[in-house]
């Protein structure tokens, strides 16, 4: 089989001749770079995908950047018909990941330009990137189609800290729902273009940790979602998958709720708390595309070895397991890691 041919069937519920292994795209380091050292066969690629673009004809951005004790950073100004609202965020500089200073939202009166803003958005089709990516791809991989977050995992990721937005539910719900309903219907015009495209499956990026969203607010402002789509999709076959990076086990009896097909990037011990037995235990009828651990790719290779053997014991013979890389890695380890997670695979068979 081919890579792809292994990652479809992972999704299909069909058993793959061996477990894919898979990063999203250039993750760890450019794929061909990789590809060089542990042979093109050895591992497949996902890259993100949008099937559209979202447009704010009465709005404007502006992005300017800034620095700050050696570290690079962006300020970023959006300008509404009802005011502006202003961003800050800084990069580290070993993985050049963000991390937000200032939030868009910060106090209640914020609400009414991040609502002008939203209600501003409208949603064209777009499959450039897509059609582009299938074209580049061939057996490589398979597209991860990229679908909007649900409204309280965009509010806190995107918009407001989630110490801010835990205070502004009880201290001024109204503002909050008014922003809530515009992200719904964003969304939902998302679905639309999802349900006319081919597509492999789609993806909900929620990066969904217990102990931030907790087993109500998960209730309502996912669960709800993840189903409408998936019901949207049963009749083509389109698996909904959701990018659960975090500790899950308080959401357990809610995952196993929804009419997802699957979690993408399971983060299982010793990170996380949901192992792939659990998750495979739990949810019997879903794919597992499990992130390896990484805090394991600073460990020696016998022990790398060791922790993708655990994972292909607790699912490799399943069918609805893939390993893959789709959380940060400690930077150049993947020379070491990556082959010895090959290795492991092609053992086991």
């Amino acid at each position: 089989m081919t890579m792809r041919e292994r990652m479809l069937a992972v999704l299909r519920g069909e058993k793959p001749d061996r477990v894919p292994f898979v990063q999203y795209r250039n993750a760890s380091a450019p794929d061909e770079e990789i590809w060089a050292v542990i042979g093109r066969e050895n591992m497949g690629v996902m890259p993100w995908i949008r099937l559209h673009q979202v447009e704010h004809p009465n709005c404007r951005t502006h992005t300017e950047e800034i620095s700050e004790r050696g570290l690079r950073g962006l300020r970023t100004v959006i300008e509404t018909p009802v005011g502006c609202m202003t961003e800050e965020k800084f990069y580290e500089p070993a993985l050049n990941t963000a991390s937000i200073r200032d939030h868009f939202v910060k106090t209640p009166e914020d609400y009414a330009v991040l609502q002008a803003y939203l209600e501003d958005s409208v949603v064209v089709e777009d499959l450039t990137a897509y059609h582009e990516a299938c074209a580049s791809l061939g057996e490589d991989g398979i597209t991860l189609i990229r679908l909007e977050r649900t409204p309280f995992q965009q509010l806190w990721v995107q918009w407001v800290s989630i110490a801010d937005l835990a205070l502004h539910m009880v201290d001024c719900p109204d503002r909050v729902a008014r922003c809530v309903d515009a992200m719904v219907k964003e969304m939902r015009a998302v679905f639309e273009i999802v349900t006319r495209t081919p597509v492999p499956f789609v993806d909900f990026p929620d990066n969904i940790t217990a102990p931030v969203i907790g087993d109500s607010n998960f209730r309502e402002y996912c669960v709800p979602y993840y189903n409408e789509l998936a019901d949207m999709l049963a009749d083509k076959r389109v698996p909904v998958l959701v990018h659960m990076d975090g500790d899950l086990k308080p959401l357990w009896d809610a995952i196993g709720e929804t009419r997802i097909k699957g979690i993408d990037s399971l983060s299982p011990p010793p990170d996380n708390d949901t192992s792939v037995a659990d998750a495979l235990s739990l949810w019997p009828d879903r794919c597992v595309l499990v992130n390896f651990p990484s805090s394991v790719h600073l460990a020696s290779p016998q022990a790398i070895y060791d922790q993708t053997g655990e994972l292909l014991q607790q699912g490799g013979r399943s069918g609805q397991l893939q390993i893959q890389i789709s959380e940060n890695t400690p930077p150049g380890t993947w020379r070491k890691s990556y082959p010895e997670i090959v290795r492991a695979i092609r053992d086991f068979g």
